[in-house]
């Protein structure tokens, strides 16, 4: 098993308190990881919705395709 590795993060003390009252029972690194992996599904979330709505439905429908004609000729080799 490999050993884990800790770091010391400086943070004002009002932010410590906050993220304090949302970790409730989990580790700070189960709390950040999780944080972190919302706030890049949001991010992603954003992305997709500002394209869609610059695409029109006969372009989302050709995007859709293309996905899935990708999906259909990805192998792993």
């Amino acid at each position: 098993m490999a050993r884990r590795r800790y770091i010391t993060i400086s943070v004002p003390v009002e932010v410590k308190e906050l993220l304090e009252r949302g970790k409730g029972n989990l580790d700070w690194g189960e709390y950040l990881t999780l944080l972190y992996r919302e706030y890049e599904y949001s991010r992603r979330l954003r992305a997709f919705n500002r394209l869609k709505s610059l695409l029109s439905e006969s372009e989302l429908d050709v995007v859709e395709e293309e996905f899935r004609e990708f999906r259909r000729g990805f192998r792993f080799r």
